[in-house]
């Protein structure tokens, strides 16, 4: 299985002697349908009929629940996936999500996001709801995106 944690739930210590089934919470429906595509076809699902916003949203959700069960492949083609759909009003969400996650790759794709950002650019990742959850629950990776500038300035 692709999944060491639902190995662990269907065959392993974890497993229970008394149930055939396993109760999967916290997942929204179209995130979980997307695990279960990944799972049978060791791809994404085509996501063609969502607009970018939603598209972008799905993948996070994604990559969190790729992260939670252990799906390393998985998480990192969402993560490029994501890396391909910045924007200066979901930088910040994703920046975050990223750190949070420990996804070096997407992480260092929003920091150099941000500092090829033209000044106005910059002014609308600023003024997002996803820049106001970085400060507050990521506050070291604004000084990782300062320090990173202040390096590139020096070269």
């Amino acid at each position: 299985m692709c999944s060491a944690v639902f190995w662990a739930e269907f065959y392993g210590p974890m497993r229970d002697e008394q149930s055939c089934s396993v109760t999967v919470e916290d997942m929204q429906p179209d995130a979980f349908r997307g695990l279960l595509h990944f799972i049978y076809k060791d791809s994404l699902p085509r996501m063609g009929d969502l607009n970018n916003d939603e598209y972008e949203d799905i993948l996070r959700h994604l990559l969190v629940d790729a992260d939670r069960y252990a799906m390393e492949r998985m998480k990192l083609m969402c993560e490029s996936k994501l890396c391909e759909v910045l924007s200066a009003e979901t930088v910040g969400t994703t920046l975050a999500l990223a750190h949070q996650r420990h996804c070096s790759q997407l992480k260092d794709a929003c920091i150099e996001f941000i500092m090829n950002s033209s000044n106005r650019m910059v002014d609308v990742v600023v003024a997002s709801k996803g820049y106001e959850t970085l400060k507050r629950e990521c506050p070291t990776v604004i000084a990782d995106i300062w320090e990173k500038t202040a390096k590139r300035r020096r070269l």
